[in-house]
């Protein structure tokens, strides 16, 4: 059975259950602002922790991107999987009007299908991971394949190469 501690949106609560997901959500008691923050609170990997983030482009359009770990977007790379002219990260106001949910807390799951989504080729590797549970200290922990399904995403190599990978 799924269990959802106080404070969870009710419009992401709404989703999980209305797509039959198997989830869990996690409150630690604390905020988990950062991806090592999350991993240090749950006991996990950083790799086993998702930013969802929103991006903006010069034109006005927004793309949410899902990566995992501590890696960052490559804003290129993004730019070319996003059809996207400069993508910057949106501002927390924006975050917050565009997603529904505060930035630090944005989960995988439950966001406006106006918005395209794209999960990083590493993320889509994974079996599960945790991600935002719609506040700073709540998490989600999710199938990786649902949030690929269920936000219909494109999956595409945006995060930066380890610095120590070969080119």
């Amino acid at each position: 059975m799924n269990h959802s501690p106080v404070g969870v949106p009710e419009h992401l609560l709404q989703f999980l259950n209305e797509h039959n997901l198997d989830f869990e959500f996690m409150a630690p008691g604390e905020p988990m602002p950062t991806v090592l923050t999350a991993a240090a609170a749950v006991g996990v990997s950083p790799d086993l922790i998702l930013k969802t983030l929103l991006f903006a482009g010069d034109d006005g359009a927004y793309v949410v991107v899902i990566a995992n770990g501590t890696r960052r977007i490559d804003r290129s790379r993004l730019a070319a999987a996003a059809a996207m002219r400069e993508p910057h990260p949106a501002k927390p106001t924006e975050v917050l009007a565009v997603t529904g949910y505060p930035a630090g807390g944005v989960a995988p799951l439950g966001l406006p299908a106006s918005i395209p989504v794209i999960v990083d080729a590493a993320t889509a590797a994974l079996t599960f991971a945790y991600g935002g549970g719609g506040h700073e200290d709540l998490l989600l922990r999710v199938d990786v394949s649902d949030v690929i399904r269920c936000n219909d995403a494109l999956v595409a190599d945006i995060a930066e190469r380890p610095k120590h990978a070969a080119p």
